[in-house]
Parts: structure tokens; sequence; C-alpha cells
């Protein structure tokens, strides 16, 4: 595997008006999201090569007894849906609910062998793509509304996107905050030459808008309002937009998927990652309660804030619309030499692709 100073695919020269090299910004960008060696081809070849793998099996419909997986639960939200929807009884071992939920985090944790079933964004298996790692994505979940919204550091005067030029923007190449950053640029039609990319990982951006650092954060409509109680009387505000982040996905590696039992394991896993999803929905108040105001901290009045915001869950029994979604996302990295340009069919494990709507009511089908 090439150096990523060597993986880009555009000539241009500054990234930004503060001169940062496109390649020297990769490559710290490398630094920040992959503590765990994601440069290095030989972890690839460890731990799930694009040459492991047989997926051309059908998947079993029983999980035979002793199997095990360790399943991404960030903040124990599936945990928590499971047990207040009454899903309990899964005919495998979840030997870890992992607490882990940014993309390169995933991917590290992926790598090594500590996670079997992450749940992100589109972005993140691109990225895994670009590392040369393989895993592909087994369940689609369809989102309609913005999740994100852009938060300013404190006493800003930025009123819009248009605002945006000549800024420190907080950037994460390979989160779904990075690619609706990207998304809200091009729709604004600023140039990344015209702003500043901070290369940064979605849990380090609080921390760089409240210490002035950034001048901008995309974050997730859950964390708008504990930040604005706190640094609105500062001066911090938000930016509303219609960037649509379409995908929220279960992904595995392949060399999980290529185990007929683990593979059978998580085919067994999707309805119930899909019901838990729609219990929510449906159930706004006990989820307001029992996760937001009880784990997350939130006060009544924030939490439904948040939840009015909700997508209604969607689980297409075809995935062409969110395949070409992934084109488009994987095209717009390319363009800003972000990753190399690849086509994105071959991130989709499509014997998984109509479980999740199988298992949910007609008016949760896309």
């Amino acid at each position: 595997m090439p150096p990523l100073s060597e993986r880009s695919t555009r000539s241009s020269s500054p990234l930004s008006t503060s001169g940062v090299d496109r390649r020297v910004f990769l490559s710290s960008l490398a630094g920040v999201a992959a503590a765990a060696g994601l440069s290095g081809c030989a972890g690839a070849s460890a731990a799930g090569s694009r040459s492991q793998g047989d997926l051309s099996a059908p998947l079993s419909d029983k999980v035979p007894k002793g199997t095990e997986l360790k399943i991404a639960s960030y903040q124990g939200v599936q945990e928590l849906q499971f047990k207040l929807a009454g899903l309990a009884g899964l005919p495998f071992t979840v030997s870890d609910w992992v607490n882990i939920g940014a993309g390169p985090d995933v991917i590290n944790a992926f790598r090594a062998k500590s996670l079997d079933v992450g749940n992100n964004a589109g972005i993140p298996p691109i990225q895994a793509h670009f590392q040369g790692f393989d895993a592909k994505i087994v369940a689609i979940n369809i989102t309609r509304k913005p999740n994100y919204l852009f938060a300013t550091k404190p006493g800003s005067d930025i009123k819009d996107v248009q605002d945006f030029k000549g800024r420190k923007l907080a950037f994460s190449q390979g989160q779904a905050q990075g690619v609706v950053l990207l998304r809200a640029l091009k729709q604004a039609g600023i140039a990344y030459d015209d702003v500043n990319l901070v290369p940064l990982t979605s849990n380090q951006f609080l921390t760089a808008l409240q210490a002035g650092q950034v001048d901008i954060a995309p974050l997730a409509n859950s964390q708008a309002p504990a930040y604005l109680k706190q640094y609105g009387p500062k001066g911090a505000h938000t930016i509303t937009t219609d960037v649509v982040d379409l995908l929220n996905l279960l992904w595995a590696p392949t060399s999980v998927l290529a185990d007929k039992a683990k593979a059978a394991a998580v085919a067994a896993y999707i309805p119930r990652w899909a019901k838990g999803q729609v219990w929510a929905y449906e159930h706004p108040d006990a989820w307001n309660e029992e996760f937001y105001v009880k784990t997350q901290n939130l006060t009544l009045a924030q939490a439904r804030a948040i939840t009015a915001l909700a997508n209604k869950p969607l689980f297409p029994p075809n995935w062409d619309e969110a395949v070409k979604w992934e084109q488009e996302t994987a095209d717009l990295l390319a363009e800003g030499g972000f990753v190399k340009g690849f086509k994105v069919g071959s991130l989709f494990d499509r014997r998984f692709e109509a479980i999740a709507a199988r298992a949910v009511p007609a008016e949760y089908r896309k």
C-alpha cells in the first residue's frame, strides 16, 4: 500500500488559505484517526485484506451454538433499546457491547478484532476502503432530515455558510460530520481552498470549539442543546442547513462475514437493530426519559427538542438509492483529493439487503 502522501487524486497546491499542503494534511489526519496503525499494510493483511473471504455462500437461517459477536453500542444505545423494546433472546452471545461510535475508532477496533459489527454513517466504509481495510455494509436506515448542524465558537460573528470562507472548520475525513461539511461547502459554492480544514475527530470538536481553535464544527442535533446551554450566553450559536447525511448503517469486516456462523449471527441481529429503532421512534416519551435524561443528563425539554428532529426509521428493501448516495459521497471526497475514486458497489454485501425491511411494518420500509 502506498503512503498517504501518494494516495491523492488531486494535484492542486494548498488545501486552504493557511497554505497547508494537502499531502501534509492527509498525513496529519491519518495520525489523528489511526493511532492503531491504520496506514500500515501489514495490519490490513492481518485483519481483513481485500483478498480474504468468499461472500458468495448463502446466509444460514440458524446460528450455530457458541457463536459470539462483539457489537458497537455507543453510549449504550443498542443495549437500552433492546431492553426497553423487549428484544432480548438473541440466538448468539454478545461477548461485548462496545461503547464506540466514531468512524476512525470503529475502523481501529475492526483491525484489532475487538469489534465485529459497527454502526456508522456512509463515510467510514469509504475511508476504510481507502486505507486498505475490507469491510461490508449489511444493513441500511435511510435518513431524510438533517442530523447535524454547524456550531460556532463563542463570540462568533458567522451568520451562514457563506461566512465560512477564510475560517477554520473542524473536519473529520472519515466521519459523517466530514461529508456533511463538504456537501455544505459544495452547495454554497465554496472551494476547499477558500477555507481552512482543521483535521480532527468528532470527539475533539467540542473542545476545539470551546478553546476557539476552530470557528465552526458540525455537531449532532443531540449535542447542540448542551453546548448552547453552556456557551450560548458567551456568543456561541448554531447554523442550520438542509444538508442530509442519508445513510445510517451497520457494517462488518469481511473476515467476520466470511465466517458462516458469524454471518448468520449478523443476519439475526439486523432485525432486532431495526425494531429497536422503530421502538424508540414510536415511544419518544420513554426514550427521552430513559436515554437523554437518565444517561445523557439533558433536561426533558432538551430531550424533546432533539426527538422532535428525529428521523423516522426507513429500511429500504432495495439498496440502489443507498449505493447511488455512497457513490456521490466517494466522488465528492475524490474531487477534494481525500481518497482515490472507486466504484462503491464493492462495499455492499447484498446477501443482507432485505433483512431489515422484512423485520418492520410497511410504513418503515422505503
